[in-house]
């Protein structure tokens, strides 16, 4: 896989992405893609044990950028670690892509 393609998943209803979240940072935002396909997000939240503070800002911004309501986006695994696979209902693959290539300039 070259660091051109996205790792997206297809669903029926939507589709799954796979993020890397880096605490801490200056602002929210795409921070562009690792080399295998995991879409790189810094969130401004530090993390804190027991708390998901990250993963509503995560949820948050994800719904911003891919203009979905809040609660289509749901972390699927990975909601203590730092790399998450993340479902989004109600958008396709090809959006998702666009979307995210919008952002990083890939």
């Amino acid at each position: 896989m070259s660091k051109r393609d996205l790792n997206i998943t297809d669903a029926s209803r939507g589709a799954a992405i796979t993020v890397r979240v880096v605490p801490r940072a200056n602002r929210t935002e795409v921070v562009g893609l690792e080399e295998d396909g995991t879409i790189k997000i810094r969130l401004v939240t530090p993390p804190v044990e027991g708390d998901d503070d990250g993963n509503e800002e995560l949820v948050a911004f994800l719904a911003e950028l891919f203009e979905v309501p809040a609660g289509d986006i749901e972390i699927v695994a990975g909601l203590a670690g730092r790399r998450k696979l993340v479902s989004v209902l109600n958008i396709s693959v090809d959006e998702v892509e666009l979307r995210v290539r919008a952002v990083t300039g890939d």
